[in-house]
């Protein structure tokens, strides 16, 4: 029997004495839920927040302050705006078409008129002015993307390069889609490859797309991972020369997702069929099944 007892946090809410099986115990309450009512689906609701506010997993996103505030309006789902006028954009999470709204009402429900900290590896602005961090409300431990990740109200981006920060937010994600909570309550929300005009339809939108790799090949400065033989009509993910030694330095051999069933996130182009560029290793991953 594994050793997972928990105990009530200085802030009254209960935290995991062993962080290591806590993603065994979080999927252990999810299939408890499909027994029991809605009252036990919201001590699950509870549960979750306390398993990812555990101080060991809370390590994971611990990058350097970069700057503390109270938040004075919510922008949208992923960006908000502090008392002394900057804007914040949380890193390493993005919102999809359908889930704005409700992302914007879940990141208001934590943050707005709160203080919040402000953490990163830079401080730096984007090309919009805004400033990227993990964002943590009131001193708490845990990051307000991985809460948001937890609830379904959001997806990863893929682009967090820290493993540990990046672990942190994929287990909070794999919470809510084994759940099917939020987003994830919409079997449409991955996109099927060999469905190349559903990803069409979602051209200049982040979106999560699932198949098998038919192909991996290079023209050029560009490497291909291809669904489908009609690369005018079919689905593919590119990946510019520039990129490579990012994923060779992963452990990532391209040529070994032939034949593998993998998920790619990012945004849809059309350049003669449905493209995502991989701009970073985490937008790519192996499927369960593998």
């Amino acid at each position: 029997m594994m050793d997972c007892r928990v105990k009530p946090g200085n802030d009254g809410t209960l935290v995991y004495s062993n962080s290591a099986e806590v993603g065994l115990a979080m999927k252990t309450m999810i299939k408890t839920t499909r027994l029991y009512d809605w009252l036990l689906a919201a001590v699950f609701l509870g549960a979750i927040a306390a398993a990812i506010a555990s101080p060991a997993s809370a390590a994971g996103c611990s990058f350097e302050p970069q700057g503390e505030g109270r938040v004075n309006a919510i922008v949208d789902a992923r960006t908000f705006r502090m008392d002394d006028g900057r804007e914040v954009r949380l890193a390493g999470i993005e919102a999809t078409g359908a889930g704005t709204a409700g992302g914007a009402s879940a990141l208001s429900a934590l943050i707005a008129g709160r203080g919040v900290a402000l953490r990163g590896e830079t401080d730096a602005p984007d090309r919009y002015g805004r400033q990227p961090a993990f964002v943590f409300a009131d001193s708490a431990e845990t990051s307000v993307q991985s809460l948001l990740l937890a609830q379904g109200a959001v997806l990863i981006s893929g682009t967090v390069t820290d493993k540990a920060c990046a672990g942190e937010l994929a287990a909070a994600e794999a919470v809510a889609r084994e759940a099917k909570r939020g987003v994830w309550a919409d079997p449409a929300v991955i996109k099927n490859a060999e469905s190349p005009g559903d990803i069409l339809a979602r051209i200049g939108q982040f979106t999560v797309v699932e198949g098998k790799v038919l192909s991996v090949r290079q023209a050029g400065a560009v490497t291909y991972i291809n669904f489908g033989r009609r690369w005018t009509r079919d689905f593919a993910v590119t990946i510019s020369r520039r990129m490579m030694a990012a994923f060779a330095a992963a452990g990532v051999a391209l040529k070994s997702l032939e034949n593998k069933r993998i998920r790619v996130r990012g945004w849809v182009e059309a350049r003669g069929g449905p493209r995502i560029e991989a701009l970073r290793v985490g937008q790519i991953e192996v499927a369960d099944g593998n």
